[in-house]
């Protein structure tokens, strides 16, 4: 069991890490606005829940898989470079599906805690890791993006 564990926790790091670097380039391509300040808090967030999953990994004494991580940061820069409908700039689609990208993950991520703690039995295993206080700040921070999501739509759609 904890060799599928092993391979789940490790493909779920990679993915975190994904969704870290992603948040952190759409705060930055946003600065400035309410976007970019809801972006910079949910990047933090990401930031922490990536450091909490990187505890669990050490306390269960899982290694880390280092090809998985390196491998998903070249497929999130090479996201990068997908057409925006702008040459040379940043698009009003871009900020749009960074954040729908980001809710995606960030929906992932509370199904992620919930399966680490009920179904892989780690809330017995780790009892200080408060795995529903990991799902209510997920969903605190998908309520933060949502309404840049719906009015970046609005704007890429109605451009």
């Amino acid at each position: 069991m904890d060799r599928f564990l092993s391979i789940y926790l490790n493909d779920q790091l990679a993915m975190g890490i994904a969704w870290r670097e992603l948040a952190r380039r759409s705060q930055k391509a946003n600065k400035g606005t309410e976007a970019g300040d809801a972006l910079a808090r949910v990047a933090t967030g990401i930031a922490e829940d990536v450091e909490t999953f990187q505890l669990i990994m050490r306390r269960l004494d899982i290694r880390r898989n280092p090809v998985k991580s390196v491998l998903t940061g070249l497929a999130e820069r090479a996201g990068r470079l997908k057409p925006n409908g702008r040459l040379t700039s940043y698009s009003p689609l871009s900020r749009f599906e960074e954040l729908e990208f980001l809710i995606m993950g960030i929906e992932g991520k509370k199904q992620l805690w919930d399966t680490l703690g009920r179904l892989a039995g780690l809330s017995s295993r780790l009892p200080d890791i408060d795995f529903a206080r990991l799902i209510e700040r997920a969903s605190e921070q998908r309520a933060l993006l949502e309404p840049h999501r719906v009015r970046a739509g609005a704007d890429a759609f109605h451009e």
